[in-house]
């Protein structure tokens, strides 16, 4: 991830030689090599946004050469050359002028506009850069932080990005708790995600993944990370777990993540992450084709780790516990077999008809450890979990299936905010019907048939979470329950402003902005 630094805004000095009445300047006692700025497009007038920064001589010359550079659409990206003392500047059009007026479009606005502007000025080799934040100031650090996201550390070094320095340009007109520093922790938080995710399979094993996480949580205040070994899971008869986990020779590990940020009292909120760092569909082979991409079916815990690092930088005053089963799903001589049955750490038994739906079978003893030891008021579980949810809603929303009205309002509102939404599926008994027909377990893993495959997923899991009753329709009030499938939000096909080609770290700053809306509502 590239360092991101804070600076302080002054006036500058201009050479003496250039009479006073000829200045055109941009405030810069940074001493910025590079600007990106915004601008407004209404019809044929375009304006600045950072109007009190830039004086009048210098906004004339940019709109001079905006207006005559076809600068329209939203997004348009101009780079102007020694403009007011500072040598690259990148205009980025903000769209019309009055249709950013709730906080959602001003946070999506600064923060597309500031990706693109950095995405344009990284190539010319730029050092220390200024980013305009009269839009919004989170925004904008989003942005700038999200854009510059590269995993090019096992490259040659002559291949990697160089770090760029970035500041707030300007000063914001917003008045929100949401501001430049908060934006970095947003950002950085994602990136860490999308690190997690992007390493190659054999650099990122359950036990590297564990030491990994607890090296960059364990340090920070308020949290205590927690890593169990085989013979722990095997004592707490995480059987389901650990049937995914025996066809590879790597151990598996199960992390317990806890943050104290509200007092003793308040029960936590919890969070699950799927954690299979590598799954080739175990004896029930997936296809060779894009095999590759399933390092990232780690995609539920990175997540959950990169929102816990958010969260605790940030200091919310909310208590989180979290856990994460890490395995590998490998086929071998010592793999479950499809037909095995196994017994889940709530009693059930399990029929294994595909060794290629693991996911919910480490989810399921993950879920009823934490429901059932810590009683947490709501519980969000993310993975990576099905293709169905690809084919339903593609790379635009992340599924979720939920018992609570109100935790579905919360999550709604913060993937608006974030600009990474969710979209509300249905949890209903009837999709686990085919699931009850075993003949030899109390379910099945899979049901019949790919029709509404996402949904039975939901619904299998439903099981296994201590405290809800899918016979009485998932009316139980406590805990509030949702599950997000992020299989088809796991990646990105392109790059395109903040959003970065491959695996995405999503929906990390959802969940950040969600444990945030928590404290707000609290307070």
């Amino acid at each position: 991830m590239s360092r991101i630094l804070l600076g302080r805004l002054s006036a500058a000095r201009r050479p003496a030689t250039i009479p006073t009445f000829q200045r055109r300047f941009f405030h810069n006692a940074e001493k910025y090599d590079a600007l990106v700025i915004g601008a407004y497009t209404n019809a044929e007038e375009i304006s600045l946004s950072a109007t009190q920064s830039i004086s009048s001589g210098t906004q004339k010359v940019v709109l001079e050469q905006l207006a005559a550079s076809a600068f329209k659409k939203q997004g348009d990206v101009r780079t102007l050359y020694n403009v007011g003392g500072v040598k690259q500047v990148a205009v980025v059009s903000l769209g019309k002028k009055g249709e950013t007026t709730g906080e959602a479009e001003r946070l999506e606005s600064a923060r597309m506009a500031s990706a693109l502007g950095i995405q344009a000025l990284r190539k010319q080799g730029v050092k220390n850069v200024g980013v305009d934040v009269s839009v919004s100031a989170h925004g904008a650090a989003e942005g700038a932080v999200l854009a510059q996201f590269a995993f090019d550390k096992l490259k040659n070094e002559k291949s990697r990005a160089d770090a760029i320095q970035v500041t707030p340009f300007s000063e914001s007109a917003e008045e929100s708790k949401l501001d430049w520093e908060s934006g970095q922790i947003y950002g950085a938080s994602q990136n860490l995600a999308r690190m997690l995710m992007t390493s190659p399979g054999n650099l990122m094993t359950p036990k590297l993944f564990s030491e990994e996480v607890a090296y960059l949580l364990a340090g920070l205040e308020n949290v205590e990370v927690i890593v169990h070994d085989e013979e722990w899971a095997q004592r707490q008869k995480m059987n389901s777990f650990l049937a995914v986990a025996k066809g590879s020779d790597e151990a598996p590990r199960f992390l317990e993540i806890h943050y104290r940020g509200a007092t003793e009292d308040q029960a936590p909120h919890g969070f699950v992450g799927k954690g299979v760092t590598f799954d080739s569909g175990g004896i029930s082979l997936k296809p060779s084709n894009n095999m590759a991409l399933m390092k990232g079916d780690m995609g539920g815990a990175a997540t959950v780790a990169g929102a816990l690092y958010g969260i605790s930088k940030l200091q919310l005053p909310v208590n989180i516990v979290a856990t994460i089963p890490l395995c590998e799903n490998m086929p071998s001589s010592k793999a479950t077999k499809p037909g095995d049955v196994v017994r889940a750490m709530n009693g059930k038994s399990i029929e294994v008809m595909d060794t290629d739906a693991e996911g919910r079978l480490i989810l399921a003893d993950a879920l009823y450890y934490l429901s059932s030891k810590f009683s947490p008021e709501s519980i969000i579980d993310l993975a990576t979990l099905t293709g169905a949810m690809d084919v339903a809603l593609g790379n635009v929303y992340a599924g979720v299936f939920t018992n609570s009205d109100g935790l579905w309002s919360r999550l709604n509102e913060a993937g608006i905010l974030t600009s990474d939404p969710f979209w509300r599926m249905p949890l209903h008994e009837g999709y686990l019907k085919e699931m009850k027909e075993s003949d030899v377990a109390d379910l099945n893993n899979l049901g019949k048939g790919r029709s509404g495959g996402a949904a039975s997923a939901a619904a299998f899991l439903s099981e296994f979470v201590a405290g809800l009753d899918p016979e009485e329709g998932y009316k139980v009030q406590h805990p509030a329950w949702a599950h997000i499938d992020i299989a088809g939000v796991m990646d990105s096909a392109s790059t395109h402003g903040y959003h970065i080609k491959g695996m995405s770290g999503r929906p990390t700053r959802s969940l950040i902005e969600y444990a945030r809306g928590i404290t707000t509502k609290q307070q």
